[in-house]
């Protein structure tokens, strides 16, 4: 009728967006961290190699001098620009991907999940240009920070695994969420491991540009399957403002809101258990390839490719031993195992003088990664359906404050302790993990069953 007012924005159904078919979000994080670990380590050897170039260093780091423990005082200098510059860019990225993907994931609580997966894609893909373009034109090495807050101002890769792990939490059921992120958390070791074997060889043979050209391709293909096959798994996708406080607010309010739904208490020590995971594993990883490129390891880019696909092995022994262990245990005793086989590891690494021993670091890894997921079903166990996307923008949140002090402890750390133990770090790593190490503990001494008391079944 002529005089009835049209319903507002908010309450609008979204119109059905065609789509070629209805694909699970899996291969949209496959591609997306095969792209990301393919550069990674890339550009960090790029780095290296620019800085090394700009002093007159030779970088080939001949074997005869890896036996001498005193390092050249221009490769201190090469490796703390290289520290530096990573740092750079890692804060400027997270400090932008702070506000955006938080305010993504809410609201795709609303929208739905496939805008935000398109946006974040086209990030990841804006990035990756301004990489080629790096690369290929020898541009300065600032370029790499402005690539980092384009994908930034897009929701990052955090603002994709947000709406990831809330579409996988839309089609899951609360007795086997933790399998399925697990399984999501298993495609993005896949993808890493695969992305580290190719990229150190490809390097090699045919040096930097080729590898970042690949990764184009595949963020290509990966934003045209978001746009046209992802399945959207939120029923009714409804009109609504992006920019608005409403969706921070709906964040804020999973931590503060009385409601008798929600543990706030289990939410809180949750986020801070993750927090610190996330911190240690990301900060070991930014210092990783320059601990194994200078002395006294040495290694080339063939043996870096093998080191980041032994970092990225972890996801699927974790699955398959989380599965298993599942069996005789709860998750969050799955967790505390894995704590302890992570603390070993970071040991090891901050010892490691050889080769071998390196490897070993890594192997003892292989449970390191069935944290993550566990605590990620818990939290989604703790809110309600309609609150997904905001609690995994939380989750987002913390992963970029872990990400933001990852860099700034790590890598500012890394440098300053090279003169007395460059393995430092890694010892710091270890010491932190007890923290979420007591906390899980003590919520599951506690209540070990929160989600099923806050969310009593429905006659």
């Amino acid at each position: 009728m002529e005089g009835r007012a049209s319903p507002p924005a908010e309450a609008r159904a979204l119109p059905a967006a065609p789509v070629l078919f209805r694909g699970p979000v899996e291969p949209l994080v496959f591609l997306a961290n095969f792209a990301l670990v393919l550069q990674g380590p890339l550009t960090t050897q790029y780095l290296w190699h620019r800085f090394s170039t700009d002093l007159g260093y030779n970088g080939t780091r001949d074997r005869g001098d890896c036996g001498n423990h005193t390092a050249n005082p221009i490769q201190q200098e090469v490796e703390t620009l290289t520290s530096h510059w990573t740092l750079y860019m890692n804060v400027a990225g997270f400090l932008v991907d702070l506000f955006s993907s938080t305010l993504l994931g809410a609201w795709s609580d609303r929208v739905g999940r496939r805008p935000v997966l398109v946006l974040t894609s086209l990030g990841l893909l804006l990035q990756t240009v301004v990489s080629v373009f790096v690369v290929q034109l020898q541009l300065h090495v600032g370029y790499f920070v402005l690539g980092r807050i384009l994908c930034g101002l897009l929701g990052d890769f955090n603002g994709l695994l947000a709406a990831s792990f809330a579409s996988v939490a839309d089609v899951s059921s609360t007795r086997n969420r933790t399998i399925r992120i697990a399984l999501l958390e298993a495609c993005i070791g896949v993808a890493g491991m695969l992305a580290s074997l190719l990229g150190g060889h490809w390097l090699r043979a045919q040096g930097y540009a080729n590898p970042f050209w690949l990764a184009l391709a595949l963020l290509i293909v990966m934003s045209l399957y978001a746009a046209f096959c992802f399945g959207e798994t939120v029923k009714e996708p409804r009109a609504t403002q992006l920019f608005t406080l409403r969706h921070h607010r709906s964040i804020f309010q999973l931590y503060v809101d009385p409601a008798p739904k929600k543990s706030r208490k289990h939410i809180a020590l949750y986020s801070l258990a993750i927090f610190v995971v996330i911190t240690v594993h990301f900060g070991a990883q930014d210092i990783l390839t320059l601990y194994e490129l200078s002395t006294p390891l040495c290694w080339d880019s063939k043996l870096i490719g093998y080191g980041s696909a032994a970092q990225q092995l972890p996801y699927l022994t974790s699955l398959l031993g989380l599965r298993l262990l599942q069996y005789c245990l709860a998750d969050a005793w799955v967790a505390e195992i894995g704590l302890a086989f992570n603390i070993l590891g970071m040991v090891v690494f901050a010892f490691a003088t050889i080769t071998p021993l390196m490897f070993t670091g890594y192997g003892l890894l292989f449970l390191s990664l069935v944290i993550t997921p566990v605590i990620r079903a818990k939290l989604s166990k703790l809110v309600g359906h309609s609150e997904q996307g905001a609690l995994f923008s939380a989750v987002a949140c913390v992963n970029s404050l872990a990400m933001l002090t990852a860099s700034g402890i790590f890598n500012s750390l890394y440098p300053a302790t090279l003169n007395f133990m460059k393995g430092f770090p890694f010892l710091l790593g270890a010491g932190l993990l007890f923290i979420p190490a007591i906390l899980i503990g003590i919520l599951e001494r506690i209540n070990p069953h929160p989600e099923f008391q806050q969310f009593p079944q429905s006659p």
